[in-house]
C-alpha cells in the first residue's frame, strides 16, 4: 500500500511556518465599554466559561431567545447592584460589570439560573485560569441580569452576541503574545 504526499509551492521569499511558531493572539479589541442591543423576556438559564489558547471566556446562555440578547459590558471601579447600589465585592485586580437584557426568572418570578447575590456563579470553577479570577452573581432586576468577573488586570475584551447566547473574552495580554 503506498501513500501519496502532497507537496506545496511557496511564494517567492516566503518562509514555511513550522510546528514551534504559533499565530499570535488577536489584540485589537481594546478595554471601552461594549453594548448591543436587543432583548428577550426569555430567561438565563446558565453561566460558563472556558480556557483558550489566547483568552478566557464567559459565555451566558438564554435559551429560546431567537433574536439575540442585548448586553452592556463595561470595567468598573466597583460592581453596585441594580435597584439597590450595594456594593458587591468581586475579587482580582480589575472588575468587569457584565449586563445581560434577560432576566434571571421566568414569568411567574421563579429563578431559572441558581445565582445568589453576593455569591459565586454556580458550577464555575476558575482554578487554572490565566486571566479570571472571580465571579460575582449580583442579581436580576427589571428584565436585566448583572454579574460580575474578576479579572487579573484592566486587560482588552471582545463580546460577541449570537442568537442565544453572550460570549465575553477576556485576553491573557495586551501585546498578542501566547
Amino acid at each position: 500500500m503506498s501513500a501519496a504526499l502532497a507537496f506545496t509551492t511557496l511564494p517567492a521569499g516566503a518562509a514555511p511556518v513550522t510546528a514551534t511558531q504559533a499565530p499570535a493572539c488577536p489584540t485589537g479589541w481594546g478595554s471601552v465599554a461594549k453594548s448591543g442591543a436587543a432583548g428577550t423576556a426569555d430567561p438565563l438559564k446558565a453561566v460558563r466559561t472556558g480556557r483558550h489558547a489566547c483568552f478566557d471566556r464567559m459565555v451566558i446562555d438564554v435559551p429560546g431567545a431567537g433574536k439575540g440578547v442585548g448586553y452592556w459590558v463595561r470595567y468598573v471601579s466597583q460592581l453596585r447592584q441594580d435597584g439597590s447600589g450595594r456594593p458587591v465585592a468581586v475579587g482580582g485586580g480589575a472588575v468587569i460589570e457584565v449586563r445581560v437584557a434577560a432576566p434571571a426568572y421566568d414569568e411567574a418570578g421563579q429563578p431559572t439560573y441558581p445565582g445568589r447575590v453576593g455569591r459565586p456563579l454556580p458550577g464555575v470553577d476558575l482554578t487554572g485560569y490565566r486571566t479570571f479570577r472571580d465571579t460575582r452573581f449580583a442579581g436580576s432586576f427589571e428584565g436585566e441580569t448583572q454579574i460580575g468577573l474578576g479579572v487579573r488586570a484592566r486587560l482588552p475584551f471582545r463580546v460577541l452576541s449570537l442568537t442565544d447566547r453572550i460570549v465575553v473574552d477576556v485576553a491573557h495580554n495586551w501585546t498578542g503574545a501566547r
